[in-house]
């Protein structure tokens, strides 16, 4: 859903350096030299970022589903 604020494994702060990543890959940098030029070296701190997927988006439309913020928009 949202990048954690620390790498699971071994703790490194990295929560704050995946709008700088987020920006660069999709101007379309490759990800391995975003990350390497972010100073994420680590295996376990790069998987972070490699394997996040960005959901928050998608959860929201279901929470504003079932408050009926969309069900009208829906039936029409």
């Amino acid at each position: 859903m949202i990048i954690p604020v620390r790498c699971f494994t071994c703790g490194k702060l990295i929560g704050d350096k995946w709008e700088e990543y987020k920006k660069a890959v999709s101007s379309g940098k490759n990800p391995a030299e975003v990350l390497d030029a972010l100073g994420i070296t680590r295996y376990c701190c790069r998987r972070m970022f490699l394997s996040h997927l960005e959901l928050i988006d998608e959860i929201l439309e279901y929470h504003a589903y079932r408050q009926g913020r969309i069900k009208d928009k829906i039936k029409k």
